[in-house]
């Protein structure tokens, strides 16, 4: 159960992302590392437990592949669906103090549709970035596929991770499959998973106490 510094801390790492966008490159990098990767890489291969599981969930991550789900559209698609479901719980004026601080909706709609587009952007960058260089070499190419196992384990496990501590957030990601994605965007998008969570299982009020805690936060930062 969230209590005030949970609350505080939801309220400062979201103004952190609203007020500075360009931030969430350096989480989405921070985040997306080769040894991380190889870590769950070998988590999963003594994780005997799991493993018949978690190869089902390949299958299924395979085929999402093939349908192309790691373009920019459907990364963004992904994003956009927690957005929504962030304002959900917002009154239209709530979505203006959360996102600028200003009275006008349609400001506060194109900050978040700035704040999706750098989100997915660095998402494909590191990606890319770390694709290309783990293939220039035999050696390169041994890693990569390595790589690919980790980040393949690394997705099963905060895709399970969030149908545990995000279940709303999980319900509306999985039909698309997206919920596989999650782990490549998921700093950039967690304190807003964390207030929804906060809204669903504890209700609307402490929901709006993030948002008051938001707005006094963005007065003070403008």
């Amino acid at each position: 159960m969230a209590d005030t510094r949970d609350i505080e801390d939801i309220a400062s790492r979201i103004v952190d992302i609203v007020v500075s966008p360009d931030t969430v490159t350096g989480l989405i990098n921070g985040a997306l590392t080769v040894p991380l990767d190889l870590g769950y890489l070998t988590v999963g291969y003594f994780d005997t437990d799991s493993r018949f599981e978690h190869q089902i969930q390949r299958i299924r991550m395979a085929e999402a592949i093939h349908n192309d789900i790691l373009n920019y559209e459907n990364i963004t698609n992904a994003i956009e669906l927690i957005f929504k479901e962030f304002n959900k719980h917002l009154t239209v004026n709530q979505q203006d103090k959360a996102y600028r601080g200003v009275v006008s909706s349609i400001a506060g709609r194109l900050t978040t549709a700035k704040i999706v587009s750098i989100i997915g952007a660095a998402v494909l960058t590191r990606v890319s970035m770390i694709g290309a260089k783990s293939a220039k070499s035999w050696i390169g190419k041994i890693t990569l596929i390595l790589l690919v196992g980790g980040m393949s384990e690394r997705s099963i496990r905060k895709s399970e991770n969030l149908a545990i501590e995000a279940p709303e957030i999980y319900e509306i990601l999985r039909p698309h499959d997206y919920d596989l994605t999650y782990f490549l965007f998921e700093p950039a998008v967690k304190p807003f998973v964390e207030a929804i969570h906060v809204g669903v299982s504890q209700g609307q009020p402490w929901f709006d106490k993030i948002i008051d805690r938001i707005e006094s936060k963005l007065h003070v930062t403008q």
